[in-house]
């Protein structure tokens, strides 16, 4: 859905300088089963004209809501919403005619080309045939599809495919761009190429873009930021409004790197702090005021110093007192195999001609979190389908937990527990008809079933809900009951699909607590994932591209691999990039 430039006013009109958005009281509720749902609970706010304005906060928060109701796709309870100087909810076409809106998942046609796509939404919005030579070329310039204008959009990698997306929203240039999490499941190259063609188009052509992420350093990179919270306004203002008050309450402490997970498990429970999360070889934490943190008390030597705040310290001090403090599962495995609990050797995967993966070898220990990362299209959900059991690999071996796949698959798959990026439930039954499902599918019967189920729905506290259908719990209570049900069997490894793609912050701290847990019992863990933060978690890493293992190793060794001479080692995304980037020439 795209729209076309120039000033419109009330009948059509809207001034240089005047808010492209602006809600004012703006309810809306949702009947759900016997439950009514509050998404937007009396919102008012506005946009700045000609910049980028991010719209966050946790799952549930009334984020895609909102973008429907700016988009004239729903009608409020009460309250009013006015787009570009219409009545969103009396003109709703207009207003489609007029912005750009690129929903969570969009409408790619994946059996026609990119071409073709592109040809369709021009037809769509009314673009006339002089006009679109020169718009493809410049959208296929600044997207880089230009070389890919036959291929199938169904053949397009992630990144790719919401390239294609953004460019068939641009096809007809809006005054105001509404973009709803664009970059969730994509990768941190395609990420920052996404981010550049935004800023391009503000700089450009003065376009208003309202962005909702799950990715708080993008929302950082925001000209303003509206925090949203069970339907309201939290606050509102740039970046730097919502981190600065914690000037002097963040520290990062490290120790003894063997010890960092047992480290950010006794930080998180000290008094005063209000956030410990992992960062490379040490924690970070966030300090309620007033409080100071006596690090001689943590028992272990230690080293503390302060770091400026950033806008992710801000957004968890905003809301994390509305979080309960979760118990992560008591987990404790003794390994039925011996040797390292993943061993791969010249692994390869050979779609027809293409060679999706090749002669890819490397080994997980037991009990170590091992993490799988590659820019889409890279190979890696293709290696780690193979090494779940999934997919049979061309050639080449995998042994998971001293079985050879090839030859004990059923035995191997018994010691894993799975789940897949999208979590695997099913919709129209209960959490507890979900975990009794799973329980069968494991081989469970009886009272060893009861038993694992009761302790499932106590480790994850998903007791209130065990009757509730999971397909209307919001997706980060979905992804607890997903991960009790892969480990119902008390499985040696657990297999990671992008477990965290699309959930909110808060629930993200959640999930890895749960898995640091799982590490200190034993449990081996490998996980993929888009998120760099996240693979600051792991002990070690792998990088794929091509089909290929770049890098492998801790992530300061990833990070001090990808250093310039005589600088300082880089974030993780900034390394992750360098080395795709070093690969591609």
């Amino acid at each position: 859905m795209s729209a076309s430039a120039g000033n419109t006013s009330n009948n059509g009109a809207v001034r240089n300088g005047d808010p492209p958005l602006r809600a004012i009281g703006l309810c809306k509720t949702f009947k759900v089963a016997t439950r009514t749902l509050t998404a937007l609970d009396d919102v008012t706010l506005s946009l700045t004209p000609g910049v980028v304005t991010g719209l966050i906060g946790p799952d549930g928060a009334g984020k895609t809501t909102f973008m429907r109701l700016a988009a004239g796709l729903l009608a409020p309870d009460a309250g009013s919403i006015e787009v570009l100087g219409l009545d969103a909810t009396r003109d709703g076409l207009a207003v489609q005619s007029r912005i750009g809106y690129m929903p969570q998942r969009f409408g790619l046609y994946e059996d026609l080309s990119v071409q073709e796509n592109l040809d369709l939404y021009a037809d769509l919005q009314g673009v006339s045939p002089g006009e679109r030579p020169a718009r493809y070329a410049r959208l296929m310039e600044m997207t880089g599809l230009a070389p890919f204008g036959r291929r199938l959009a169904g053949r397009l990698s992630g990144g790719m495919k919401q390239k294609l997306g953004l460019a068939c929203t641009l096809v007809n240039p809006p005054r105001l761009l509404l973009l709803d999490e664009p970059t969730v499941g994509v990768d941190p190259v395609s990420r920052r190429d996404l981010w550049a063609i935004v800023y391009q188009l503000v700089a450009q052509q003065s376009m208003s873009v309202l962005l909702s992420t799950a990715y708080l350093d993008e929302a950082q990179r925001c000209a303003q930021v509206i925090l949203l919270h069970q339907g309201r306004v939290v606050d509102q203002g740039p970046p730097a409004h919502f981190s600065d008050p914690l000037a002097g309450r963040t520290l990062r402490v490290t120790g003894a790197a063997a010890t960092r997970r047992r480290l950010q498990s006794a930080l998180a429970r000290r008094p005063g702090v209000l956030d410990a999360v992992l960062q490379g070889e040490s924690v970070r934490v966030v300090m309620q005021e007033g409080a100071a943190l006596d690090c001689a008390a943590l028992g272990e030597p230690v080293r503390c110093e302060s770091v400026p705040p950033r806008f992710e310290d801000g957004f968890v001090a905003l809301l994390h007192g509305d979080r309960e403090a979760i118990r992560p599962p008591q987990v404790r495995v003794t390994p039925t195999f011996t040797g390292d609990a993943i061993v791969v050797t010249d692994l390869t995967r050979r779609f027809g001609g293409f060679v999706a993966v090749q002669r890819v070898s490397f080994a997980v220990r037991p009990g170590e979190v091992f993490g799988l990362l590659g820019a889409n299209g890279a190979g890696k959900t293709t290696t780690f389908r193979m090494l779940c059991g999934l997919l049979a690999p061309s050639s080449g071996e995998v042994r998971v937990a001293g079985l050879d796949l090839r030859r004990a698959a059923a035995r191997a798959r018994g010691r894993i527990g799975y789940m897949a990026q999208r979590f695997s439930l099913y919709a129209n039954l209960s959490a507890h008809q979900n975990l009794a499902f799973f329980a069968r599918a494991y081989g469970l019967a009886g009272a060893r079933a009861g038993e694992r189920i009761a302790w499932a729905l106590d480790a994850f506290e998903l007791g209130d809900l065990a009757g509730v259908e999971s397909g209307t719990l919001p997706l980060g209570y979905k992804q607890r009951l997903a991960m009790a049900a892969a480990l119902l069997h008390e499985p040696d490894i657990l297999f990671l699909d992008e477990p965290t793609s699309g959930v909110d912050p808060l629930a993200r701290r959640e999930f890895w607590s749960r898995i640091n847990a799982l590490a200190e019992g034993g449990v081996t863990v490998l996980v993929t994932t888009h998120f760099m933060e996240e693979a600051e978690y792991c002990d070690r890493l792998a990088i794929m591209a091509a089909g290929e293992v770049l890098a492998i190793g801790t992530p300061a060794e990833i990070k001090a691999a990808a250093a310039r001479p005589g600088e300082a080692p880089p974030e993780m995304e900034e390394a992750f990039i360098a080395l795709i980037q070093a690969r591609e020439g």
